[in-house]
Formats: C-alpha cells, structure tokens, sequence
C-alpha cells in the first residue's frame, strides 16, 4: 500500500514511485492531513505540528496561495474574530 511521502523519502528507502495526478495529489494531501493530524493528537509532540503546516501549505499552493497569502487569510481572520490565546469556551443558550 502506497502513500504520500516527503520528496527525499525515496531517497533513503527502495520502492517504486510515481508522480501523481492533481486530483489524486489533492486527495493524497487531505489524506496525509488527516494522518499528520492524527500523530499529533496522539503524541502531543510540537515536531508533528511541523508536518502539519508542510501538508497545509501544499494544499494552500493548489488553491494558488503562497505561504505568504495563507498568512494573511489567516491574520485577517484572526483580525475579524479573534484567535484562540483567550482560552474562551463558549456554550450556545
């Protein structure tokens, strides 16, 4: 079973790659979110939160965000509604 990996991965390991379609890298990348995700809810370890922002920028850049203009959605979002540093939990009336 084959999956997703960083590109210098087979580098260091034998087996067969191939380049993917853009509909089946889109698909490979929700994947892969869901699994960095994943690793770092069970580990709690910052380093998997690394890999988490390598698979969200490469989403970014299909929708033809740089790095750069992610950041912006994401402070004029944050502008408009706040982050989460307040620690606020909110229970609807």
């Amino acid at each position: 079973m084959g999956k997703l990996v960083r590109d210098r991965i087979p580098d260091l390991f034998s087996g067969q790659t191939r380049t993917l379609t853009e509909g089946e890298y889109c698909a490979a990348l929700r994947a892969k979110l869901e699994e960095e995700v994943a690793e770092y809810l069970d580990s709690g370890d910052a380093e998997e939160l690394a890999d988490v922002l390598e698979v969200l920028r490469a989403l970014a850049a299909l929708h033809g965000l740089s790095p750069e203009e992610l950041e912006a959605l994401r402070r004029a979002k944050a502008d408009a509604r706040g982050g989460f540093a307040g620690r606020v939990w909110w229970t609807p009336a």
